[in-house]
């Protein structure tokens, strides 16, 4: 049985909390790698961990704010400068397509219509239709965060590992079905105690922990209140550049 391994390329929140780059990560072991999110700062952090951008034919978005999808024009203006010809393949919410071209085009104007060596293919998601996406069957399940757009958290089967991430979102019950009996559960964990919308806070987690059948749980996407009481919870955190095989 091939391992499979997924490095946060970035753990941050929307704020770069702790100095972390937003949140992207990344999945190896099956035939080619998966990212998944693609947060603003994502080229850079791709770059400093050593990931040749063009070598990323195939990325699932969980929702359409900033600190997960506005790394894609970069990514795709790098593939263009560098020569890049494989197609890069983006599968997310309803509109997905338009939201990054505007982003896209008001960045760099002109951006959308310009030639490139390869193909941009955008998927929308159907919630909780299984979707094949390259080397994964990603299945979206609508959680609680406003974004213009349904936010989903994914449970992503990738090689013979199944990976469930929450994307951003407050508890909703969702999340348990999500996490049914997956080998790794990333869930985001924006406060310590503090209860906001369209978040999770560490004290609600724990609540519910043993509603979750993952066999591991990992946070992510955390506030500075959150990382400096990050040693008072009881479960895994993690950090720009950590490992986690499967």
């Amino acid at each position: 049985m091939c391992s499979v391994r997924l490095t946060f390329i970035g753990s941050g929140d929307a704020f770069a909390s702790g100095g972390r780059f937003q949140a992207c990560l990344l999945l190896e072991g099956a035939p080619e790698p998966l990212l998944i999110d693609c947060g603003a700062s994502s080229l850079v952090a791709l770059k400093r961990a050593g990931v040749d951008p063009a070598s990323l034919g195939w990325v699932a978005l969980s929702h359409l704010h900033g600190d997960h999808f506005a790394g894609l024009p970069f990514l795709i203006l790098d593939g263009q400068f560098a020569g890049r010809t494989r197609p890069l393949v983006i599968a997310g919410p309803p509109g997905t397509r338009d939201r990054m071209e505007r982003t896209f085009e008001a960045l760099y104007p002109g951006a959308t219509s310009a030639e490139r060596a390869f193909e941009t293919r955008f998927i929308e998601f159907e919630e909780r239709a299984p979707c094949e996406l390259g080397p994964a069957v990603i299945t979206p399940f609508e959680v609680r965060h406003g974004s213009g757009a349904p936010a989903y958290a994914l449970r992503v089967q990738y090689g013979e590992r199944l990976i469930a991430y929450s994307g951003d979102t407050e508890w909703t019950d969702n999340l348990i079905a999500v996490a049914d009996s997956a080998d790794l559960f990333v869930c985001e964990c924006n406060f310590f105690d503090r209860e906001v919308p369209g978040h999770l806070d560490y004290r609600t987690l724990a609540a519910h922990r043993n509603e979750l059948t993952c066999r591991r749980l990992v946070i992510t996407h955390m506030q500075d209140d959150m990382l400096a009481r990050v040693g008072e919870a009881d479960v895994e955190a993690a950090s720009d550049g950590a490992v986690f095989t499967l």
